[in-house]
């Protein structure tokens, strides 16, 4: 082989192993940037069937899948986590299961779980008439009224005040779901959300008094100053509660017109002054004269 076809071939292999290193450098950088582009995908633990609240959670209840993108929030990634703890808040089929969802560790399942850190369940024993006939479900408002004779006004009757008010239904008899259907359910108790000063009021009232429960719009939090009645407002027409008075409007009258002008008082006409020039001789002078015609009244 001669030398110029020897140049010729190591000239090639050259331009050979640049071209490919370049091609390869240019394939790298693309594929890394597809990499840091793409969306990152991580297992989370979801729920393989609606979990309703009070739930005790169980390994056939779980299962975990590839969740895109930045995960929910307090979302489990450990199916370990989950086994064993009760449901405070419904979770439902392919949902991820978020650590607010779950009651603490060791508190079990049931009603008890769904009870926040500081409050209490209390139980009211409840009729046709104290639980509104049967519409008094989980999850409502109410407020809680007791009637009875206070000490020392026996002259006065049986005296009702509402003890408390915007207070949360946790259960009614077993059932401590929601009912979507709003369907009057009869049961013997309900359990409401208190704190223990509150339970400590509604065992005193429950064993002294009669209790009545009086349903609430959720949306209404106010819980304005109640006055407590004797039996005897109710044949008194000053004791009696009056309706709200509706506010009076002041009535604007209209503004009077402006009274018209006065007419202009017609001015009458200035006399005609004629200047009459006398000569005498060499004397020289001057007359003035009105017009009398002018001067004359008009009749």
């Amino acid at each position: 082989m001669n030398r110029k076809v020897s140049s010729i071939l190591l000239i090639a292999f050259v331009i050979a192993a640049a071209t490919s290193y370049v091609v390869y450098r240019v394939t790298q950088n693309q594929l890394r940037r597809s990499a840091q582009s793409a969306p990152i995908s991580i297992p989370i633990v979801v729920a393989v069937r609606d979990l309703q609240i009070g739930t005790l959670i169980r390994d056939v209840d779980l299962t975990t899948a590839e969740w895109v993108g930045t995960p929910p929030k307090g979302a489990l990634v450990n199916k370990d986590a989950a086994l064993g703890r009760g449901v405070v808040s419904q979770i439902y089929q392919g949902e991820p299961v978020l650590e607010t969802r779950l009651a603490a560790a060791g508190s079990g399942g049931g009603l008890a779980a769904t009870i926040p850190p500081g409050m209490r369940a209390c139980a009211v024993r409840v009729d046709d008439v104290v639980g509104v006939a049967g519409f008094v479900l989980p999850g409502m408002r109410v407020d809680v009224l007791v009637s009875g004779t206070a000490p020392g006004t026996t002259n006065q009757g049986p005296k009702v005040k509402t003890l408390l008010q915007n207070i949360q239904v946790l259960s009614a008899g077993s059932n401590i779901q929601k009912d979507a259907e709003g369907k009057p359910v009869q049961v013997p108790v309900v359990n409401l959300l208190v704190t223990p000063e509150q339970a400590e009021l509604l065992s005193l009232a429950s064993n002294q008094t009669k209790i009545q429960l009086v349903l609430r719009n959720p949306l209404d939090t106010d819980t304005p100053e109640t006055p407590a009645f004797f039996a005897s407002n109710l044949f008194s027409e000053s004791g009696a509660p009056k309706p709200p008075e509706r506010p009076v409007v002041p009535v604007k009258k209209p503004a009077a017109a402006p009274p018209p002008p006065p007419a202009p008082v017609a001015k009458p006409p200035e006399p005609t002054i004629y200047l009459i020039e006398i000569l005498n001789g060499a004397k020289r002078s001057e007359e003035k004269f009105k017009d009398s015609e002018q001067q004359q009244p008009q009749q």
